[in-house]
């Protein structure tokens, strides 16, 4: 089961500089996408070291375990390899006084045969697409959903309100973090988005769905998205991820043209 993979970040409208970050590695199926957070150039710092650091330990070890590994020894070295993240970037921020307090949201995805394992830290979010049905395959970690779960506010209030991107779990903030893991089936045809809230505060999960079945092509899905969030607002850095399960040659494409 090959996959397709996009990736591709934006400042947006009103930052200069752009804390999120983005890695793929085609070769052990891994990827991983971060949105910083901190004081000047600190999130931007923070997410670097997490995605780079992801890339390398993990993908080091996709690579050398091979298909021999178990859905459990993946996710056994998922949270070993962000633990020590977690503590790479805790300590930078702890020994540097400009990086105090820096942090990041995290999504990690190992793509295997017929699955997913897809681990999350913080508000950033993974969506699949199949067959014309668009489904959030992450739970936020913030104040927001906390409230949402409660039953507090509705999913409609949540848009507008003032508690935006208070994230309750981050990367690199506590000396510990806990990564929260879900395995997912795939099928031939099946898209897997990654984003950061610039654009899921942006665009609502109905419109991204929308979008994503209008587009041909994972590399016109990802720009169009990021301009649809542009367009409006813009109000954040975006970073998006695009991967695409493909299937036998001539396998029906679940995801395009667009259903009405």
């Amino acid at each position: 089961m090959p996959f397709e993979f996009f990736s591709a970040t934006d400042t947006g409208r009103a930052r200069n500089n752009n804390e999120d970050s983005v890695a793929v590695d085609p070769g052990s199926s891994l990827v991983v996408l971060a949105d910083g957070m901190g004081g000047y150039n600190a999130g931007e710092v923070a997410s670097n070291m997490a995605t780079s650091f992801i890339l390398t330990e993990l993908g080091r070890w996709l690579t050398e375990a091979s298909s021999n590994a178990t859905d459990a020894d993946v996710r056994r070295a998922m949270d070993i390899c962000v633990d020590n993240a977690n503590r790479a970037i805790f300590n930078a921020a702890n020994s540097n006084p400009q990086y105090a307090g820096m942090g990041t949201t995290l999504v990690v995805g190992v793509f295997r045969e017929g699955r997913l394992l897809l681990g999350h830290v913080g508000d950033s979010r993974g969506y699949r697409l199949r067959a014309g049905e668009f489904t959030r395959i992450t739970h936020d970690h913030s104040l927001l959903q906390e409230q949402i779960d409660a039953g507090l506010i509705t999913e409609e209030q949540a848009a507008f309100s003032s508690n935006k991107n208070l994230v309750t779990r981050a990367v690199g903030v506590e000396d510990t973090v806990m990564l929260e893991t879900h395995l997912h089936d795939l099928l031939p045809g099946d898209l897997v988005l990654l984003c950061s809230d610039g654009l899921s505060d942006m665009l609502d999960d109905e419109r991204i769905g929308a979008l994503l079945q209008t587009c041909e092509s994972i590399e016109t899905g990802a720009r169009t998205l990021i301009a649809a969030a542009n367009e409006a607002g813009g109000k954040d850095n975006i970073a998006v991820i695009l991967v695409r399960v493909q299937g036998p040659a001539g396998a029906a494409r679940s995801w395009w043209p667009f259903k009405r």
